[in-house]
């Protein structure tokens, strides 16, 4: 007689035990290596991923050379001589005479007359070009009277603190009405927003709001945005700040507007928001924003426009010129928008605008600690205590100009922009060519047959400071209020370096050449973050 053994309890738990153990490794495996692997070749494609896994490839080697003693050596001696040419650059150990460098506090405080004259021993070093309009964007110059505004009102409030609306109720009606004056420009009066310390803080809290909207109506805990590559830096700050995954699409070369296409193929459940730009800051094009908003709208997404370098061009312009491109809340589907007030609002530097479609979506901005020691704590952005000076200052720019003074400088400087981009389109077409169409305020431009950089750095030699790109190589101009009248100066100036680079070239590297022509080779990439933290290492020396 013979029977079939079963198997004990135990051993039958153990099987089971086995199995799904199994099984949930299968899901961890698919839930977090091919599903993801799947979803980032999607939104890079086959080509893309492969030039990624070179790259990778590509790094790793060279970082493992360059940790080679010889390399090293190399290294240390480059950047030490890069660094002390940026000190030197920076920090001089000349100074105006009567002016010294302070490591501790005066043994005794100096009087009102001293501060004066030493206000103006340190406003004497600064460059002269920035009042003759040679500088790309950065000072957004509203005129003397203007400047004569901003300091009557921001002397009036120098010490208020929007944080305490209570005591300082002037500086939170101020704060309001110029939210309220922003959402009406950009067609959403309805809406809510808030005032930032700049564009960055902008962008920052807009994806701080999306992702945390996504997590609570959504349930999305691993989020990814969908960016073009010519979005702000600030957008990858802010990814890398909020651990979010970030997928950079390619612009479409020849527009250099963002590709509608390719970021639909990056969209996955995960995904918060898609970013569009009006306009970019490297070459000035127009996002095609109807067309991303439709994508938002058809995936229940966000879709943040940055409109900080737009700022008040973009309105106003678009009352000039009907063809341009719907931008702001008339299009379906934007759900936020960031402007630069302090850019073309000429508003004092610090002070930018945060907007939401709705109230709703803004108190995901928000920040609430209701069990602080301290009391309740709420801030409606990433600061505490804020200047209320400079809330009072942008207020009073903004009631002083009006939309016929808004209108006017916009007109004002999108002409000289577009004179500019016109000049270069037929009088060096030989040596230089325009990047995409802009727009607005900023023109790009590049060569197939000279080095830009070096183009760049004979324009800063007789005073001009042009702005590099990376990708592509190319040099670009922010036409400010400051820069109208300096296009024909500009244009001779530029006409005279080209000929000078065909006719004799230099033959030493200049700045921008021994920065950006480094980050292009693979033996530069690894080093160009070292410049950089050396660079803003410096900013905080002194002698």
């Amino acid at each position: 007689m013979s029977y079939l053994a079963t198997p004990s309890r135990k051993s039958r738990v153990r099987t089971l035990t086995s199995k799904l153990a199994h099984s949930v490794l299968i899901y961890i495996l698919y839930r977090h290596v091919v599903l993801a692997m799947y979803r980032h070749m999607r939104a890079r494609g086959v080509g893309g991923s492969l030039h990624e896994v070179y790259d990778y490839g590509r790094q790793l080697v060279v970082g493992l050379l360059l940790r080679l003693p010889s390399s090293k050596l190399k290294i240390s001696t480059e950047l030490g001589q890069a660094r002390r040419g940026v000190e030197d650059k920076l920090v001089p150990h000349v100074l105006p005479a009567g002016s010294e460098y302070h490591n501790a506090l005066p043994k005794e405080g100096k009087t009102p007359e001293w501060l004066k004259e030493e206000m103006h021993r340190l406003l004497s070093m600064e460059k002269g070009d920035v009042k003759e309009g040679r500088v790309s964007g950065a000072v957004y110059h509203g005129g003397a009277d203007l400047n004569k505004v901003i300091m009557d009102a921001t002397s009036s409030f120098v010490v208020s603190n929007p944080l305490h609306p209570d005591v300082f109720p002037g500086v939170r009606k101020m704060e309001a009405e110029i939210v309220k004056m922003c959402l009406t420009l950009f067609g959403n009066p309805n809406g809510a927003g808030t005032t930032t310390s700049g564009g960055t803080e902008s962008i920052l809290m807009s994806v701080k709001t999306h992702r945390d909207w996504a997590r609570k109506t959504k349930g999305i805990t691993n989020p990814e945005i969908v960016v073009p590559a010519s979005a702000h830096a600030a957008f990858w700050k802010a990814a890398d700040y909020f651990k979010i995954k970030i997928h950079v699409i390619p612009v479409n070369e020849k527009s250099r507007k963002a590709d509608v296409a390719r970021m639909r193929r990056a969209i996955n459940p995960n995904t918060i928001m898609l970013v569009g730009s009006a306009p970019n800051f490297p070459d000035g094009a127009v996002d095609p924003i109807f067309d991303l908003g439709q994508l938002a709208k058809k995936y229940k997404i966000g879709l943040h426009v940055d409109c900080c370098l737009g700022s008040f061009l973009m309105p106003f312009l678009k009352r000039q010129d009907r063809n341009l491109p719907n931008f702001d809340f008339s299009v379906d589907g934007v759900t936020a928008i960031s402007c630069d007030i302090h850019k073309y609002g000429f508003c004092p530097k610090g002070s930018s605008v945060i907007m939401y479609r709705d109230r709703e979506l803004r108190k995901y901005q928000y920040y609430i600690q209701p069990d602080w020691s301290g009391g309740v704590y709420a801030s409606p952005s990433m600061a505490g205590s804020r200047p209320g000076s400079i809330i009072a200052g942008a207020y009073a720019v903004m009631m002083h100009m009006g939309e016929d003074g808004y209108a006017r400088t916009c007109e004002q400087i999108v002409g000289a922009a577009r004179k500019l981009k016109k000049a270069i389109q037929q009088d060096f077409q030989d040596d230089l060519y325009i990047l995409g169409d802009p727009l607005v305020s900023v023109i790009a431009f590049s060569s197939n047959t000279l080095n830009i950089y070096v183009v760049g750095d004979l324009m800063s030699k007789r005073g001009w400071h042009l702005n590099a790109l990376a990708n592509p190589s190319a040099l670009h101009l922010a036409v400010t209020l400051l820069s109208v009248s300096a296009i024909d100066k500009l244009l001779q100036d530029l006409r005279e370096v080209i000929d000078e680079v065909k006719s004799n070239p230099p033959d030493k590297d200049g700045d921008l050449v021994a920065l950006y022509g480094l980050g292009q080779t693979s033996v530069g990439k690894p080093v160009v973050p070292l410049l950089a933290e050396m660079f803003i290492d410096t900013l905080y020396m002194t002698r």
